[in-house]
């Protein structure tokens, strides 16, 4: 309806939709890219995107860092551990995380949300960990690569907090960001 607003031919609509759909052969190619900088009050943010079109959304990710600041590459993420994170839960109530870390490969773990588990590897480790804690007591419910913090930023005031939760609420908000990952206690 807003295309025949605008007066878009419909041969020019048709072939928008099969473009989108992936019906006119044509591949769409997906670039993932990283930004680093910092949110409000020198919060660093690390944000991953995916995009088919590098110049918009390099453009629109610049715009959304006015409220904080964009950074090169490296300007971060050496405050980051690129790592796997695993959520596993316990299939009996007396299997040992501890345990299950240490004789499955993990780094680390943390206590979770509803009695799960998040276990820690390094990047190259996390497709074995995740098949070695069902020997252990452990189902895996999630895993992934991530960002982790080093050191975090914290003493903010409720006013600097919702500054900082606007600035990444706008980020988390755009249609390429895939994940925001942001060094900030609590």
């Amino acid at each position: 309806e807003q295309a025949k607003k605008a007066s878009m031919p419909r041969e020019t609509l048709e072939r928008a939709i099969k473009k989108g759909a992936g019906l006119l052969g044509e591949s769409v190619n997906f670039e993932r890219l990283t930004y680093e900088g910092f949110a409000p009050h020198r919060v660093p943010v690390i944000v991953e995107c995916l995009t088919d079109n590098i110049n918009r959304t390099v453009s629109e990710i610049r715009v959304l860092f006015r409220k904080g600041q964009l950074g090169a590459a490296g300007s971060v993420s050496w405050d980051f551990l690129y790592q796997g994170m695993i959520e596993a839960v316990p299939a009996a109530a007396d299997a040992d995380p501890e345990l299950a870390a240490i004789e499955a490969g993990a780094q680390d773990f943390e206590p979770g949300e509803e009695g799960a588990t998040l276990f820690l590897t390094e990047s190259t480790d996390m497709d074995a960990v995740c098949k070695a804690l069902p020997e252990f007591g452990f189902n895996v419910q999630s895993a992934q690569l991530g960002y982790r913090p080093k050191s975090t930023v914290d003493g903010l005031t409720d006013e600097q907090m919702a500054e900082v939760e606007a600035f990444l609420e706008a980020i988390d908000n755009h249609d390429d960001v895939q994940n925001v990952y942001v060094g900030l206690a609590g």
